[in-house]
């Protein structure tokens, strides 16, 4: 299946529903692959992308078509991330931000429970979830820079 196929199967699926979160699944499917056809690939990239869109098997979906294409998203937004190291907006930052998070957690019972153990952990989650997210946003703008952002 060509990236344009599976755009206008997911323009039909979107006129279809009028679920807002299956809306939303199906314009993001619709952007990722408007910004693939608008990027340079080689023809063997080409091919390597449209066996995949085959192997998801997009036209056989069940009944519970969002969970069924959230599923395929994810499974093709990691396929793009490990083969081309193309990454969809805001994944940095939401990997900083559960990092910041769960080392907060360890910090704040571990160094700030002298002060009393939810406000340690709150000052601990408030602290990784900052650094989380600087770190997140610079790691954003590198891949910005280096045009890895869909």
């Amino acid at each position: 299946m060509t990236t344009h196929d599976a755009s206008k199967l997911f323009k039909s699926l979107s006129t279809e529903t009028t679920n807002k979160s299956e809306l939303k699944v199906y314009e993001k499917f619709i952007h990722i692959l408007n910004e693939l056809n608008n990027r340079e690939f080689t023809e063997a990239e080409i091919q390597s992308i449209e066996t995949e869109l085959d192997s998801l098997n997009l036209k056989a979906y069940s009944k519970n078509r969002k969970k069924y294409f959230t599923n395929a998203l994810s499974e093709f937004e990691k396929y793009l991330k490990d083969t081309f190291s193309l990454i969809s907006k805001g994944y940095y930052v939401n990997v900083g931000i559960s990092l910041g998070m769960t080392f907060g957690i360890i910090i704040g019972i571990t160094l700030f429970s002298s002060f009393d153990r939810s406000l340690g952990i709150s000052l601990g989650i408030s602290v990784g979830m900052l650094i989380g997210l600087t770190i997140g946003r610079s790691m954003e703008s590198q891949a910005n820079a280096a045009g890895k952002v869909l």
